[in-house]
């Protein structure tokens, strides 16, 4: 009769080295003897100098941390098919380091006498064990670097700088005398197009003349036009060496508040003039620096001039994620970024209408983007709100607004943002809508709390303003607080949502993966992991009625501050969720996705114990918004 443990103990250890090297029958006579041993977390497997065992462990289930009393810190983690406890065994010698679960663990015990025999025998076991040994890895054959979390790399020595990275002046020296005109003086900065002019005295720059003193001294009458550049030239001039950084051009520029430096032979105004360096040099020293961006944006006059630029955010956002830049100062600029296009689309599409807006109007960003969490380009979730009008201009007025959401629904999705499939956009009718029939709508929600309407005001929820009118959209958010007030039993509906979410992980907290469809066998970490804690912290902040915050991370940082007692889970919480974001971010522009779904296998080990280590806040963070709503019969 098939030993049915034993075949399976043989069908997990095939798929890991060295045990991949054995043949089947050796390798189902060898799971034959094994043991099996569940340890809780924290339990010690064996301690530093203790005596051998006489098996070796492989990790079935969980994680394994290894550690030596001289260096308290982690030196390895042993995760799904890792070995250890071997070394010690082949050399005849006590354990070097102790061997502690780092959470809940199912282990392999393999006697050494039973194994041995096949490390002897088959060369590529015996190889694999050498070379183990002499690189002194679990896995010489591993990619990963041992040892560092997911996030915490060191910086690419070869990266360029800043502060040292030389600017790029203008050597085309445009300059006049101390006698020239005003007049002459503007016509040669139009026939050069150059925002400023260097006034010279035999090759020694004694004075500059910008556009900005021609504005404020001889446009505003101060000085007639036939004035002289000796009398309406700034004086000294600022100037530097050739060898000038971008860093520190910036901080020259900031320091004496001018737009343009001088550049001379050694740096000082008592050498020859050698060129000149003005603010937009420096920006395009800095390539995709957001300034740059944000000031492209807002000159683009058509859709299709956008999404270049998007694509120049996309490579922001890498150099960002490559360089270890911390996730909340990436996601603010890209936010900002991202922000900036939808304006500027918005504004395009304003001057498409034959008609100014005939009342206010807000755009209001749904969903991630609402919770400015939309790293990638994902679809679009957006809405319109407008002012109120007599109801003899209400078809009209809507009218209106619908065709201008349709135009800034169609320049969205040229520059790159995929149509909602679910229509949850702003040229839908269901999404524009005046103030007072929002108000009706989400009435209507906190009212009649199916699981459609909780599904609808989870994602309108976290709207932001994106484009219009503030008071509008602070007229309706005062609108949704005190309605919920008036209605706590709401607050059960949300609660049923926000904990319908599935689990990341299964027993021993191996991954939950998708089992069918397109995504089988994938990791699903907006469903199983980001939502679950955006469905809580949206529960929580709006418990306490703060309608200013939506992103998910900064709800946790301000929750902290609500409940002290509950501070050190919020924090976890605020931090899980920019790890999670992080994981999602580089899987989206790794894969060209929107990185929802994770192929574990292109994972390393650190990843995945680092991945999991942020479920365990979900689960905490779920009891209590259990305990506190009364929700336990939603289970």
């Amino acid at each position: 009769m098939k030993n049915t443990i034993s075949h399976r103990v043989a069908d997990f250890l095939k798929n890991f080295p060295p045990f991949s090297f054995l043949n089947q029958k050796d390798l189902e006579l060898i799971s034959s003897q094994i043991s099996i041993i569940y340890k809780e977390k924290d339990s010690v497997i064996f301690t530093e100098n203790e005596e051998t065992h006489n098996s070796f462990y492989v990790v079935h289930k969980g994680a394994v941390a290894l550690k030596t009393s001289q260096q308290n810190d982690i030196l390895d983690i042993c995760d799904e098919g890792d070995i250890f406890g071997l070394r010690p065994l082949i050399a005849n010698e006590n354990y070097k380091m102790e061997a502690r679960t780092h959470e809940e663990t199912i282990l392999y015990a393999i006697p050494i006498n039973i194994f041995r025999p096949y490390a002897l025998e088959n060369r590529a076991v015996g190889n694999f064990l050498i070379e183990s040994f002499a690189s002194n890895t679990l896995n010489p054959y591993s990619k990963s670097h041992r040892g560092k979390l997911y996030g915490e790399e060191a910086l690419d020595t070869d990266i360029k700088l800043l502060d040292l990275q030389p600017v790029k002046y203008s050597k085309k020296l445009i300059s006049c005398s101390s006698t020239t005109s005003a007049k002459e003086i503007a016509e040669i900065m139009i026939k050069k197009n150059v925002g400023a002019i260097l006034v010279v005295e035999e090759t020694l720059p004694i004075g500059i003349i910008t556009d900005k003193d021609l504005r404020n001294k001889i446009v505003t009458g101060e000085f007639p036009i036939t004035a002289t550049a000796a009398e309406i030239m700034t004086s000294p001039v600022i100037t530097y060496p050739k060898k000038l950084t971008i860093t520190q051009a910036q901080m020259a520029m900031m320091k004496s508040d001018v737009s343009h430096l001088c550049i001379t032979k050694d740096g000082t105004i008592n050498s020859k003039a050698v060129g000149m360096l003005s603010k937009h040099d420096v920006m395009v020293s800095l390539g995709n620096n957001p300034a740059v961006l944000i000031k492209a944006v807002k000159r683009a006059k058509k859709y299709k001039n956008i999404k270049p630029i998007r694509a120049n955010i996309m490579q922001l956002l890498q150099g960002y994620l490559d360089e270890n830049i911390p996730m909340t100062l990436t996601s603010k600029i890209i936010t900002e970024l991202n922000d900036a296009c939808i304006k500027q689309v918005i504004t395009i599409a304003l001057t498409k209408m034959e008609t100014p807006p005939p009342v206010k109007f807000s755009w209001l960003a749904l969903g991630s983007q609402g919770r400015s969490e939309q790293l990638l380009q994902t679809d679009q979730d957006n809405a319109l709100v407008y002012e109120n009008v007599p109801a003899a201009l209400e078809t009209a007025t809507k009218e209106y607004f619908l065709a201008l959401a349709t135009h800034i629904n169609k320049g969205l999705f040229d520059i790159g943002y995929d149509y909602c499939p679910a229509e949850m956009m702003a040229s839908n009718p269901k999404w524009c809508l005046s103030l007072s029939e929002w108000k009706s709508t989400v009435h209507h929600w906190i009212t009649n709390p199916g699981k459609n309407e909780v599904l609808l005001s989870f994602i309108f929820f976290d709207y932001s303003l994106s484009y219009g009118d503030p008071d509008l959209v602070s007229n309706l958010s005062d609108y949704i607080f005190e309605d919920v007030k008036a209605n706590p039993v709401f607050y059960i509906h949300l609660v049923s949502g926000a904990l319908q979410s599935p689990s990341p992980t299964g027993f021993f907290r191996q991954f939950l993966l998708e089992q069918d469809g397109a995504n089988k066998d994938f990791f699903n970490i907006k469903n199983r992991a980001l939502m679950p804690l955006a469905d809580a912290a949206r529960v929580l902040i709006l418990s306490h009625s703060v309608k200013s915050i939506s992103n998910t991370s900064e709800r946790f940082e301000k929750l902290a501050e609500l409940e002290p007692q509950n501070s050190e889970l919020y924090l976890a919480c605020a931090y899980s969720y920019k790890v999670l974001l992080k994981f999602r971010t580089k899987q989206g522009l790794l894969h060209h996705d929107s990185g929802q779904y994770i192929a574990l296998d292109s994972l390393t080990k650190m990843e995945k114990i680092k991945l999991k280590n942020t479920f365990k806040t979900i689960k905490e963070l779920q009891e209590i918004i259990t305990v506190r709503f009364n929700a336990s019969n939603l289970l």
